[in-house]
């Protein structure tokens, strides 16, 4: 699976605004994800950045009004339009944006997005009360109707010292919704991918809880990569200091019983269930109401099990359908292989992701992990020490293999 961003050429529009500090820091996050990324300023934006600044983060020529009367003008604005993959205005002023709603093309970042026929984002950035003004409002409500997308603004404090929307929305923030929108069509598009991730949390009374080392960064790289496929993706989450994906529904969780309860909830039309949450196998049989005091004494506590999510699942999937494909995850720190293929057995999966956390590299909290795919037919595929993500990518492309047909045959054989 390639990254959605790489190669991919991306127009940056910078339009004068206190938030071209932030344009800065996106062309390098495009830049770093592999974009090609050619920055057009405007005069106004100018006054705040210099064409030296983006040039050093992204590597290439940044674009101003000067080249649109040089000896290339003629073609410049058709060459960038015609050969880019989407274009990002952001920061995007209330001038600009009233000029791309008119289809004013009156310097070289206009006229290109007008000769563009790709997706364009907005991020607007302004002060006061310009966001609200109905002019804007309606410039806007024009651009959203030709498909336009337009991100924030966020609220918070602004340049004047005013308090409002018209601040523009993070970079991170902008970067994830131009993964989302290049990956619309990818090849799981229209298909539900259910993720659970990161551990649970069993209370013993209203401070403590039984828990485990689990980060869920192995679970939301899964979410990540679903959605680098075009995927519709659910996230059932434990808790945890995580970022979400941006375009993922996420569904936050805490007990094993939650985490049951809605992952039923979502089964029916789900084309792929990822259980790669750690769920806990016990919880304490009653919860004291009150903390409980050291001064009484050792505390004698009772476990029970928790409820089989994947023995639920399997039965459900028996009777409906659903999920159309189920991928287990074993986190084991002893026979390994044999662990994981008779868990895989019992739960009905059709692959199961298996990892030694033992060791130090792998497993629990890092950002590495080490695993071995073993499928349903009793097939094994090791994988090297890896990054999570890179983890997460190869997963999902022998699910979206299985889902779309000739793997799941041979996975079975």
């Amino acid at each position: 699976m390639s990254n959605p961003l790489e190669s991919k050429h991306i127009i940056l529009g910078v339009t004068g605004s206190i938030a071209c500090y932030k344009a800065a820091d996106l062309a390098s996050k495009l830049t770093q994800a592999g974009a090609l990324v050619d920055v057009i300023l405007t005069a106004s934006a100018l006054q705040f950045v210099t064409p030296l600044t983006f040039q050093s983060v992204t590597g290439r020529r940044a674009f101003t009004d000067a080249e649109l009367w040089g000896h290339e003008a003629h073609v410049l604005h058709v060459g960038l339009g015609h050969s880019t993959d989407m274009v990002v205005v952001a920061p995007a002023t209330a001038n600009t944006m009233a000029k791309l709603a008119r289809g004013i093309a009156d310097n070289l970042l206009t006229v290109t997005a007008l000769a563009a026929n790709c997706p364009l984002l907005i991020a607007p950035a302004m002060d006061g009360g310009m966001f609200s003004h109905p002019a804007t409002q309606e410039n806007l409500e024009i651009l959203q109707k030709r498909g336009a997308i337009i991100v924030g603004p966020a609220s918070g404090h602004l340049a004047s010292g005013l308090t409002g929307p018209g601040r523009m929305v993070e970079p991170s923030e902008i970067l994830a919704l131009i993964r989302q929108t290049l990956v619309r069509s990818g090849p799981l598009g229209g298909k539900k991918i259910v993720v659970t991730a990161g551990g649970t949390q069993e209370p013993i009374d209203p401070v403590r809880v039984i828990a485990n080392r689990s980060s869920g960064k192995q679970g939301y790289a899964l979410a990540q990569a679903a959605l680098d496929l075009g995927a519709e993706v659910v996230l059932i989450s434990g808790p945890t200091a995580l970022s979400t994906p941006h375009g993922t529904r996420r569904i936050d969780v805490s007990t094993a019983q939650d985490m049951l309860n809605a992952v039923l909830s979502e089964l029916i039309n789900t084309d792929a269930l990822l259980m790669a949450a750690a769920v806990a196998d016990f919880r304490p049989k009653t919860i004291s109401r009150q903390k409980i005091k050291k001064e009484g004494g050792i505390p004698d506590i009772q476990l029970e099990k928790t409820p089989d999510i994947l023995a639920e699942v399997a039965r459900q999937r028996s009777e409906t359908g659903f999920p159309r494909l189920v991928v287990g995850f074993a986190a084991e720190s002893q026979d390994l292989i044999a662990n994981a293929a008779s868990k895989m057995a019992a739960k009905k999966l059709d692959m199961i992701v298996a990892n030694d956390i033992s060791a130090s590299d792998a497993g629990f909290s890092v950002d590495t992990n080490r695993v071995t795919l073993i499928y349903s037919g009793g097939s094994t595929e090791n994988l090297p020490l890896m990054d999570k993500s890179a983890v997460a990518e190869i997963v999902l492309e022998r699910v979206m293999r299985m889902i779309t047909g000739p793997m799941r045959e041979e996975a079975q054989r």
